[in-house]
């Protein structure tokens, strides 16, 4: 029996984690880092001395500042002040490849997908050979499932592997079939596991992550439900190499929803990890749906996006007194918000539902010594970041936070290697299963908010 191993990311928000990443070493598919007061403050500092001598100035060198002051708001996390900053630059300098593509990002955090478009096919127009420009306009098509339209933008991006899978996808992908699916997980730890059927076949048990992009799968799944290979790549994996292979199922159920032509991807490799079971869900499949996962009642539940089902969500938040916070979608599956570590006060975080993992938390090694959490460097813990091996150090901050969702002097890591700025803006860090576990979680990919509640979803 082969137990799948899961190449895909679940050190999510640049965390190290026991799992690997299938960007890794990957040359034809394509990789948080810590709030940083010193830069933030620097940032202040341009946009006071920006205003204060704006007079003396000429258009280029205003054009220079006003551009540093848009990359500080936007390093900090303050995107819709940032895409103004950015806008107000175009309006005096419309030639700036930086400023259209990066307010075109601000549109894709926030799933606002005219705006994205706009602005990067403007910053598309300046640079047809930018990759960075076609990486986030071949995601923003991705996520309207706009294929066609996406793999010319992945194939401009350096993405040959995406491109071609993207191209044998024949006619609408994902399908929505049904209004709602929940379903028990069959185990919490160390990865929670659902059961669904790939291609009408028998019951398989899935893990789901949110640091996870597609549907994946092992390579005994993929056989058993008659999968064929349209694109496949070698990548490293952990202390070795595992293939990838790309393809496209006829049908994905899960409760009473069943997703038809779904892509997905299955991996052969000779490094066990039987937490992983038989595939994972990613966040490619969660935004196509109101997602919860309801930690406290072990179930997950997945409605269709209409507003009949978004209001009874908001309405259950408020009986449960959570309040909505902010969701952005950063590279592709990176789910952020706002949070706390150890009196920090709110900012950017990554939010990391499901998957591998003990700790509540991983922060930035820098961010645990800036706010004196007590961390524990004689016992290192040698694991995983990225594919790669790398070591962390148990950490108990005072407090960590999202929202009313609350943890005391709970065992996290602090990570010295994590990197930094990866997303380009700034994070504390990120959180883990083991912090979600009193709660259920709802992600509203319209609205791009998060509710969390305490307790068993309704």
């Amino acid at each position: 029996m082969e137990a799948w191993t899961a190449p895909v990311r679940a050190e999510g928000n640049g965390v190290p984690a026991s799992e690997g990443d299938p960007r890794k070493g990957e040359k034809a598919m394509d990789n948080d880092g810590a709030w940083d007061r010193r830069s933030l403050l620097r940032g202040a500092a341009v946009v006071a001395g920006a205003a204060a001598t704006t007079p003396l100035l000429g258009e280029a060198a205003r054009a220079q500042a006003s551009s540093r002051d848009a990359d500080a708001l936007f390093r900090a996390g303050k995107f819709e002040q940032a895409g103004r900053a950015y806008e107000e630059i175009l309006k005096t300098d419309p030639a700036n490849l930086h400023a259209a593509r990066q307010r075109g990002y601000v549109g894709l955090l926030g799933n606002k997908f005219p705006d994205a478009e706009k602005y990067l096919t403007m910053a598309l127009e300046l640079a047809p050979d930018d990759k960075q420009t076609n990486r986030f306009l071949g995601d923003c098509y991705t996520r309207q499932d706009k294929l066609s339209l996406a793999v010319p933008r992945w194939r401009a991006a350096g993405q040959e592997t995406r491109a071609e899978w993207f191209a044998a996808v024949r006619g609408k992908p994902y399908q929505i079939h049904g209004d709602i699916g929940r379903v028990p997980w069959k185990q919490m730890d160390p990865s929670p596991l659902v059961e669904v059927s790939v291609n009408g076949g028998p019951p398989k048990r899935f893990m789901f992550y949110t640091g996870a992009p597609w549907l994946g799968m092992s390579a005994k799944t993929a056989e058993e439900a008659g999968l064929r290979a349209v694109a496949k790549q070698q990548i490293e994996y952990k202390n070795g190499t595992a293939w990838m292979y790309f393809g496209v199922a006829d049908s994905f159920k899960l409760g009473g929803i069943e997703l038809r032509n779904v892509p997905v991807e299955w991996t052969q490799t000779d490094q066990d990890d039987p937490a992983s079971g038989d595939g994972i869900i990613g966040t490619w499949i969660f935004y196509h749906f109101l997602t919860t996962f309801d930690y406290a009642g072990r179930s997950l539940i997945l409605r269709r996006r209409t507003p009949e089902a978004a209001r009874k969500v908001r309405a259950d938040a408020v009986r449960a007194g959570a309040k909505p916070l902010p969701l952005w979608l950063a590279r592709e599956q990176y789910v952020h918000s706002t949070g706390s570590f150890a009196g920090s006060g709110p900012r950017m975080v990554g939010v990391n539902i499901g998957g591998v993992s003990e700790c509540a938390a991983v922060m930035k090694g820098e961010v645990a010594k800036r706010l004196r959490i007590r961390t524990d460097y004689d016992r290192p813990l040698e694991t995983f970041g990225h594919s790669h091996p790398t070591v962390v150090y148990p950490c108990y901050p005072s407090e960590i936070r999202i929202g009313n969702a609350v943890a005391k002097d709970v065992y996290c890591n602090a990570a010295p290697q994590m990197q930094a700025d990866e997303y380009g803006f700034e994070t504390l860090g990120g959180f883990f299963h083991s912090f979600f576990k009193p709660y259920n979680i709802t992600l509203d990919f319209t609205d791009m908010n998060i509710y969390i509640a305490r307790g068993k979803a309704t």
